[in-house]
């Protein structure tokens, strides 16, 4: 089972994070701030973690910095959320290593939850997005032209023309008088 580690100092937010990704089927653990969150990933060794950055006393970028120079971590996937969104914060988190940086007010859980997907690359394609999905339906629209439905939609006039005649001799029979 994939484990992934959530790193937040909001219990509350922590516990709806771990909600939503146990039903994507990870293994949660967490941590409320960074110090925790280093012992925690060199003990466990998740596959992700998803981490604050302002937090009490160590931040996600120093904690960040100590996961990429521990040889036990260093190859974690880390995707650092955050509710600072100027594009220096942002560069830091990339020098820094980080896999993707999200900015909380731009994001929401599914968001997040698509990205965790996408760094781990552990979702089928097929099923993965919408996109994928109306790539499937598509071709089922009657007004999509493809090939099939062409010769399909030439007899379908020929066809009813045809039986009309006797569907509505023995349509009054069955049904009674027909209104008219």
């Amino acid at each position: 089972m994939i484990k992934v580690m959530l790193v937040e100092d909001d219990a509350s937010l922590r516990e709806i994070y771990s909600i939503r990704l146990a039903a994507e089927g990870y293994e949660i653990i967490s941590a409320g701030d960074g110090e925790e969150a280093l012992a925690v990933a060199v003990k466990e060794k998740p596959d992700l973690i998803l981490s604050d950055v302002m937090m009490p006393k160590i931040s996600g970028f120093d904690m960040l910095d100590i996961l990429r120079s521990t040889p036990e971590t260093k190859d974690i996937k880390v995707v650092m959320m955050t509710a600072l969104s100027s594009e220096d914060q942002r560069k830091r988190g990339e020098a820094l290593g980080a896999d993707r940086y999200l900015v909380k007010s731009q994001v929401g859980i599914e968001d997040v939850v698509n990205v965790i997907h996408e760094v781990l690359g552990d979702r089928d394609p097929v099923s993965a997005s919408t996109a994928n999905t109306a790539d499937i339906t598509a071709p089922a629209n009657p007004a999509t032209p493809t090939a099939p439905a062409t010769p399909s939609a030439q007899p379908a006039p020929a066809a009813p023309t045809a039986p009309a005649t006797s569907t509505e001799v023995t349509t009054p029979n069955l049904n009674g008088p027909v209104a008219g």
